[in-house]
């Protein structure tokens, strides 16, 4: 059946609530903007609440939920949700639906901080599948096939696995067959794919792994589509899921005042990305190709990296850290997604033809940036090592032991071989670097000296600029 994906059920709604001239007797309390400023009352005048007309996200019957059909329709899924906590509240969602206390969770190493938050408040047990590295040893990637069946002799009674796809540079792996080695042990497969709403376009993306065979996929509306912060989706993909428990949850953990301009934006966004035709599409590859050899021409020194999506790239200046790169080009008023140790992450846009962006202005302040500073050798900087030679780890203590246990502080330089009580998040990505209840490692304090060096914001409880972190006494 033919859809039209052109169609934005609630904005429609909002345009026709505003077309009454509405007083309002109602919250928000800036009641339509008129208490705020006149250059912001634009901006508020979307920011309504549960009003005739304007449906009820946690009861949907009109406009939200046409809304989300019409995004179930396009993502070819059986059920989906709007999110306006993120994908966060996504994946704690999808697995307090799946799993249950004591449960076994596979869960992808460099995953999110949310899976684990969520798997903390399921009481569930995370079995940790550790990562693959790129051959230079410095980026990140997905877990191999061979990982997920060599854990899966240990744990073949696991209930779920949470998987991240692609990781936040972009990368990409062969996700499909590992969803069908879980599927053959009945495993419920929840994919973070935060970074890839906009692979159901197809060609030149990567396949989703919703048409891979995920049970539950949540996607970041806002980071890839055009759609404001918190703005995400949750699709429910299979038999496999209890779609009352996932809405169940979504409501206890969602606000009960659910913010209107985010729910607008998630059905805009929608509609965008199921409209965009292919000739755009390859416009917009057009563009992403002419941008890149203008970024490897702005100087000699500037390593320009395509990753598997084509709307991300990674740049590395030779003689510099990923956070002097980005330094520098914040000075010329240029602002990057992240920075790590080595890599500067830039996100392109995902352009329609009546859309345009400023790619040329971009490469002339990137050349501005990098003017004056010379060509180096570059000195070979030590790759990380792999965190461990096993296919997985397991916490040191579970849950319950961890709950009131004695904490204390220890010198970082001293901390191998404790184990960790509070978890330690580089952000972005959002990664966690310590995981209550994990064994410090030699390889994870080299690593985390390497941010604290670097000057990194660092989420969670802990004194990394006095040098100490927090563990278990």
């Amino acid at each position: 059946m033919k859809v039209d994906q052109s169609k934005t059920p609630l904005l429609d709604a909002i345009r026709s609530h505003h077309s009454k001239e509405p007083i309002s007797f109602h919250v928000p309390g800036h009641k339509n903007g008129l208490l705020m400023d006149k250059n912001s009352r634009a901006f508020y005048s979307t920011d309504l609440t549960e009003l005739s007309g304007l449906d009820d996200l946690h009861d949907p019957k009109e406009a939200i939920l046409e809304s989300e059909e019409l995004l179930s329709h396009y993502y070819e899924s059986e059920h989906s949700f709007f999110l306006v906590n993120g994908s966060t509240v996504g994946n704690m969602a999808a697995i307090l639906a799946t799993c249950s206390r004591g449960d076994v969770v596979l869960v992808q190493r460099n995953c999110h901080k949310s899976v684990l938050n969520g798997i903390k408040l399921a009481k569930a047990e995370p079995v940790l599948v550790e990562t693959e590295w790129d051959e230079d040893g410095w980026i990140p990637l997905g877990v191999s096939p061979e990982a997920i069946r060599e854990t899966l002799k240990d744990y073949p009674h696991a209930k779920a696995c949470v998987l991240t796809y692609p990781t936040y540079y972009g990368f990409t792996y062969d996700i499909e067959s590992i969803m069908e080695e879980l599927h053959r042990y009945d495993i419920t497969c929840i994919i973070d794919e935060a970074h890839g709403p906009h692979f159901k376009i197809g060609s030149p993306f990567p396949r989703s792994a919703l048409d891979m065979g995920g049970d539950i996929v949540i996607h970041s509306a806002h980071k890839m589509l055009p759609a404001m912060t918190m703005g995400s989706y949750l699709h429910i993909g299979s038999g496999r899921v209890n779609r009352q428990k996932v809405q169940e949850y979504l409501s206890m953990l969602q606000s009960s005042s659910p913010s209107y301009p985010i729910m607008a934006s998630l059905d805009y966004a929608r509609s965008y990305i199921g409209t965009l035709t292919e000739e755009e599409c390859k416009r917009n590859m057009e563009k992403a190709r002419y941008f890149v050899k203008a970024l490897k021409d702005a100087h000699a020194g500037l390593d320009v990296i395509r990753t598997h999506d084509p709307l991300k790239l990674l740049l590395r200046f030779k003689g510099k850290t990923g956070y002097e790169l980005q330094a520098l080009l914040e000075q010329v008023g240029l602002f990057t997604e992240l920075a790590d140790p080595f890599y500067v992450l830039m996100i392109l846009p995902l352009l329609k033809d009546d859309k345009s962006f400023p790619f040329e202005e971009a490469v002339v302040r990137v050349t501005s940036a990098l003017k004056r500073e010379p060509v180096q050798e570059e000195l070979p900087d030590p790759p990380y090592e792999k965190m461990t030679d096993k296919f997985y780890s397991v916490l040191s203590l579970d849950y319950e032991q961890m709950d009131g246990k004695e904490e204390r502080w220890v010198c970082i330089d001293e901390a191998e071989g404790q184990i960790a009580s509070q978890m330690v998040t580089p952000y972005p990505p959002g990664i966690p670097l310590l995981i209550p209840g994990e064994m410090i490692s030699k390889k994870t304090i080299v690593r985390l000296q390497d941010y604290v060096k670097n000057k990194a914001n660092i989420q969670g409880y802990h004194r990394l600029g006095e040098g100490y972190v927090r563990v278990y006494r």
